[in-house]
């Protein structure tokens, strides 16, 4: 008998019969059809972030991104730009500035450079500005890039780019490529979370969305005051008995349509439920830095109870 998901298993011709795509995007057909026929016919996981073997030996176990968007810029920090001090207070010279786009920026401004001293420092000699002296004792365990340029030049496209790699909305970001490559090893919290301690980015929820992958790759926005999640804690009048009751019921449901159809959205949405579930009880423990040592707060500058970008690395950590 031919196993049920190979019967909706799309073929090629079909997809660019129906889809009417050109060659152009058999890139995205690879990656809808990953999975062969003698894959399919297995079968299917239960959660579609069971870890997967990576490619090659790992150095690391997992990844913590520091997107500190508003801070200070790299001329401040660890990219000095000697013609930036060799025209400081002059006018930008004509061929800098001829057929270049300006966001907010007169032609006729004047130049300014960074009010800092920069140094060598570590055996590798990496510069670094004189208001960076603890970067400076470790700048040999770190690797600075400045050879990286981008000609956006607003904040929503630029952030979005630096996240996604591209300027466009509908691409996955880098939180959702590593756990669409690698899986998580986590059950009770979300493979791939989000934590903030400003305003938002310009870009918005772009800057940690999955794009065209799958929705659980999408990033889980944490919040670092009063519930993580919204929504979190039960409304008056349910306990837990009568939620895992209802929960069970939607499962059920939810997996005889999926069962029908294929729809691997389906199966997101069971899983989400049943995250959201154990997140009742995992996401207010992680949560709480109140029981890390005052040294470790006094490391970070952090404070429990107060929404920082110091609370938030101890949280990620």
């Amino acid at each position: 008998m031919i196993d049920l998901e190979l019967k909706q298993a799309v073929t090629r011709r079909y997809f660019f019969q129906e889809c009417g795509v050109g060659i152009g995007k058999i890139a995205l057909a690879a990656l809808l059809g990953g999975k062969s026929l003698s894959a399919l016919a297995g079968p299917s996981p239960a959660s579609p972030l069971a870890p997967k073997p990576p490619h090659f030996p790992p150095n690391a176990k997992r990844v913590i991104y520091l997107f500190m968007a508003g801070g200070p810029s790299q001329l401040d920090l660890f990219d000095p730009k000697p013609a930036l001090v060799k025209y400081d207070g002059k006018p930008v010279p004509a061929e800098v500035v001829k057929d270049q786009r300006y966001a907010f920026i007169e032609r006729n401004a004047s130049l300014m450079a960074s009010p800092f001293d920069f140094k060598p420092h570590g055996q590798s000699g990496a510069v670094l500005a004189d208001v960076l002296p603890h970067l400076a004792e470790v700048v040999d365990e770190i690797c600075l890039i400045r050879s990286m340029h981008t000609d956006a030049f607003n904040h929503a496209p630029a952030q979005i780019f630096m996240n996604t790699g591209s300027q466009q909305l509908g691409r996955p970001c880098m939180g959702s490529w590593v756990t669409y490559g690698l899986g998580s090893e986590a059950e009770d919290l979300p493979a791939f979370v989000v934590l903030n301690s400003g305003g938002g980015l310009s870009g918005g929820a772009a800057n940690y969305g999955c794009g065209f992958l799958p929705t659980v790759h999408q990033g889980v926005l944490l919040r670092s005051v009063g519930d993580p999640i919204l929504f979190l804690s039960n409304p008056p009048g349910v306990d837990a008995k009568l939620q895992r009751e209802s929960l069970d019921v939607i499962n059920a449901l939810n997996q005889d349509h999926l069962d029908l159809v294929g729809d691997p959205e389906i199966a997101t949405r069971i899983s989400s439920y049943e995250m959201a579930y154990r997140l009742q009880t995992s996401a207010p423990e992680v949560m709480d830095i109140s029981k890390e040592s005052p040294e470790t707060l006094a490391l970070y500058g952090a404070k429990p109870g107060e929404k920082s970008f110091a609370n938030n690395c101890i949280l990620a950590r």
